[in-house]
């Protein structure tokens, strides 16, 4: 689903959140995401940003990211308030956040397949 058709509204009953599946590189592109079930309480892949919102008090909405990590989940930011499609306003946060994920990644890989080499 896209998100921006739904940041408008509250989230369904029965979710925890959603999902971002994929974060464009351009804010005017949609951030695809899907529900997660408030069952479903595994623990979030690392690098992988779970988003939950609902109403604030004064009529806009309260955002939460969370990032998982190795270690467990933490939350990554948090955006009070937002009015409209609030998507364009997480979207450097979420774009920046995956990007660094992916790239750490890559590199301890990278490090771990040298000290590999380096022991053969």
């Amino acid at each position: 689903m896209i998100l921006g058709d739904l940041a408008q509204r509250p989230m369904l009953s029965g979710v925890r959140g959603a999902f971002v599946r994929s974060v464009p590189r351009y804010a005017t592109e949609p951030i695809h995401s899907t529900w997660v079930s408030v069952q479903d309480r595994a623990p979030l892949r690392p690098g992988s940003v779970l988003l939950h919102w609902e109403r604030a008090p004064s009529g806009g909405m309260d955002v939460t990211a969370r990032l998982g990590l190795a270690s467990g989940d933490v939350t990554l930011a948090t955006w009070p308030n937002l009015h409209g499609d609030w998507t364009p306003i997480v979207h450097p946060t979420l774009l920046e956040t995956i990007g660094l994920h992916a790239t750490l990644s890559v590199a301890i890989d990278a490090l771990h397949l040298a000290n590999h080499l380096a022991d053969v």
